[in-house]
C-alpha cells in the first residue's frame, strides 16, 4: 500500500474560503479538491481530470475571480491580462450545486510537483513563472508582475512578465521536478539558475549577479548570469524548468532526428570527441 500524501488539508470551522484537497501522484501529481455545497473552484482550460455529477463547469472571461469588475470591459481587462501572460482568455470555474460533498480533480501537465499555499501565509501575494497556476479556490486574483530592471527582464529567465497570484485562498501552483522552499533572513542572498526560480514573495528582491568569469559563463553551460534572491521572504526553487526539459529533448533529437548537439558548451560536435560519443 502506497504512503500517504503529505499534501492533504482539511478546512477549518468557520473559514469561508477554505477547502479539502489532497495531492496524489509522485512524479505525475493531480490535486483533488472537495467542495461543500455552493463552494467553487477555478481551473486553467484543460486542466480537469474528472468531476462527480453534481459539480457544475462554467466558463468565463479572466480568472473567475470576479474582481476586476461588473462590465463586460472590466471582464475583458481581466482576461487581457492572462492573455499577456501567455495563458488562455478563459478559465473554467466548477461549483458544487448537489447536497453533500463532492469532488473535482486538476493535473499538471509536466512532470514535477503540485505546491498548495495558501496565500494569506505568505502575505497575500506570490509572484511565480508564467504557467504556474493550476487551480484555486474560487477568489484567487490571477494578474500579471513586470520587471522593472531591464536586465533582469532580459535574461531572468522568465522574460519581463510573470504571474502574480493575490487574495487569501488557497492556490495550486505547478513546479517543475524536486521543489525547494527557502525562507531568507534580511540581507540574506540566494544565487539560483534562472531557469530554476519557480516563485517567489514579493519582499524579496530580484537581480542578477554574473556567472563567475569570462571563461566560465563561455564553457560553463550554465549561462552568463544568475539570479540573485535577496530576503526577507520566501523563494521556491524547481530542480528541472519544462524549457529545459524541451531543449534537452530537442537537442537530443536534432534536426535530422537522434544527433547529439553537445549541449552544455560552446563546443558543438567537437564535444562529442571529448564526451565519448
Amino acid at each position: 500500500m502506497s504512503a500517504p500524501s503529505p499534501w492533504t488539508h482539511h478546512r477549518k470551522a468557520g473559514l469561508a474560503d477554505d477547502i479539502d484537497f489532497e495531492i496524489k501522484g509522485q512524479e505525475l501529481q493531480f490535486v483533488e479538491i472537495e467542495l461543500d455545497p455552493g463552494e467553487s473552484a477555478v481551473a486553467e482550460a484543460g486542466a480537469l481530470v474528472w468531476k462527480d455529477a453534481g459539480i457544475d463547469m462554467t466558463t468565463v472571461f479572466g480568472d473567475g475571480s470576479g474582481g476586476q469588475g461588473g462590465g463586460f470591459m472590466g471582464k475583458l481587462l481581466g482576461a487581457g491580462k492572462r492573455l499577456v501572460t501567455g495563458e488562455s482568455l478563459f478559465t473554467t470555474v466548477f461549483t458544487h450545486l448537489g447536497s453533500g460533498k463532492a469532488r473535482v480533480a486538476f493535473a499538471s501537465p509536466t512532470p514535477g510537483a503540485i505546491i498548495p499555499l495558501k496565500l494569506d501565509s505568505v502575505g497575500g501575494t506570490l509572484i511565480c513563472q508564467k504557467d504556474s497556476f493550476l487551480c484555486a479556490a474560487k477568489g484567487v486574483a490571477i494578474g500579471i508582475h513586470f520587471q522593472q530592471k531591464i536586465m533582469t527582464g532580459l535574461f531572468g529567465g522568465e522574460g519581463f512578465i510573470m504571474q502574480r497570484l493575490e487574495g487569501d485562498g488557497w492556490v495550486f501552483v505547478q513546479m517543475g521536478g524536486a521543489i525547494v522552499e527557502r525562507e531568507l533572513a534580511a540581507g540574506e542572498e540566494l544565487h539560483v539558475d534562472t531557469g530554476c526560480l519557480a516563485a517567489y514573495t514579493p519582499s524579496v528582491d530580484f537581480d542578477l549577479v554574473r556567472a563567475g568569469s569570462v571563461k566560465s559563463m563561455i564553457f560553463g553551460g550554465e549561462g552568463a548570469f544568475f539570479a540573485r534572491l535577496r530576503g526577507p521572504g520566501k523563494v521556491w526553487i524547481q530542480s528541472l524548468p519544462f524549457s529545459r526539459l524541451a531543449g534537452r529533448m530537442l537537442a537530443a533529437a536534432g534536426s535530422r532526428g537522434g544527433q547529439n548537439r553537445g549541449e552544455g558548451s560552446v563546443l558543438g560536435q567537437f564535444g562529442d570527441l571529448i564526451g565519448g560519443n
